[in-house]
């Protein structure tokens, strides 16, 4: 039996080119004391895995070269070593970009595909939305009537900042995205306030006549001139949680600052950066609370499915380009 799998073979200088990339045919592994072999079923593509390639020291060890890539995966258990974890059982792990994975049952999570269909443990019931809850509640420290902005707001974590705000009480949300049919997705099914298209014309601008009253919370995914907008339109003990910055993490170049932070003074405002990985004591409540409302129909999700192991390093590029609207899964 053949695994393929996604190497990586050189580090991308900017924008990722296929060259940097290889799908390897490996023998299918052989699961050993203690550990399951899963068919990974869906894999999850994420903007964090561009900072991976990279060699800069960061929060996560880079991927190695010449060696498969990892990420979000849930799979079928084919094969077991390990008790408590049998053949037929569906786990979501963290070796994905390949179409088998032997690893240490320890590092599984069993997951029920009754309850929810198997995509949603690697978007809006798994880690993107367990980020968005964390970032919004606790680093955001959001409060029923705070008037929120999201950028990147048709993204899997976006979508559910939005979504999470209005049922929690938010007086107003806004959102921007990249294209007018996003903007559209965001006011008519995601029951944003407000949206507008980023590529219209200024952010600073169309954000203040979207939030003519200023933003209390502005939760980033952008960076760049979103950043600098939302400074510009805080309000008085405004928070900003910086979850990730798409729009430099392919320059080559150090980007700029905002111009206008001087504004924090004013406005006693904040801005704090956080990783989803200090916020797992958090995962109980979120399902608990979160669960509800996916499987009411009152927070609604979207996926872009791309299917096949070979699509993979496409979908990948896709949520960078911004293709994308809400969680990018590969099935395979």
């Amino acid at each position: 039996m053949i695994n393929r799998e996604w190497h990586l073979l050189s580090r991308p200088v900017g924008w990722p080119k296929p060259e940097d990339f290889a799908l390897v045919e490996t023998p299918v592994p052989t699961p050993g004391e203690g550990q399951v072999l899963v068919r990974n079923k869906y894999l999850s593509v994420d903007p964090y895995m561009r900072g991976r390639m990279s060699a800069a020291k960061s929060y996560v060890a880079p991927f190695e070269l010449g060696k498969v890539m990892q990420g979000g995966a849930v799979g079928e258990v084919v094969a077991s070593n390990a008790e408590g974890i049998a053949v037929g059982d569906h786990v979501l792990h963290f070796l994905g970009w390949r179409e088998y994975a032997a690893l240490d049952a320890k590092n599984a999570v069993k997951v029920d595909p009754e309850a929810a269909p198997l995509s949603t443990y690697l978007g809006v019931l798994g880690m993107t939305g367990l980020t968005a809850y964390a970032g919004l509640l606790r680093t955001a420290s959001f409060k029923e009537g705070d008037a929120v902005f999201v950028s990147g707001a048709a993204g899997a974590v976006g979508s559910q900042v939005g979504q999470i705000a209005k049922l929690k009480g938010a007086s107003r949300v806004v959102g921007s995205a990249g294209s007018d049919e996003k903007v559209k997705l965001l006011v008519e099914e995601y029951g944003f306030d407000a949206a507008f298209n980023y590529r219209n014309g200024p952010v600073s601008e169309q954000l203040r006549a979207a939030a003519p009253d200023g933003i209390d919370v502005y939760f980033d995914n952008v960076g760049g001139d979103h950043l600098e907008a939302a400074i510009g339109s805080l309000n008085q003990g405004g928070r900003i949680a910086v979850c990730g910055m798409i729009s430099v993490y392919n320059n080559t170049e150090p980007a700029p600052g905002p111009r206008n932070l001087a504004r924090l003074i004013q406005t006693r405002g904040r801005i704090e950066g956080f990783l989803v990985g200090d916020h797992y004591d958090l995962q109980p409540q979120f399902v608990q609370e979160v669960g509800p409302w996916v499987a009411s129909g009152a927070l609604k999700y979207r996926e872009t499915v791309v299917e096949g192991i070979e699509n993979n390093l496409e979908a990948f590029l896709g949520v960078l380009r911004g293709d994308n609207t809400g969680k990018m899964i590969v099935k395979l």
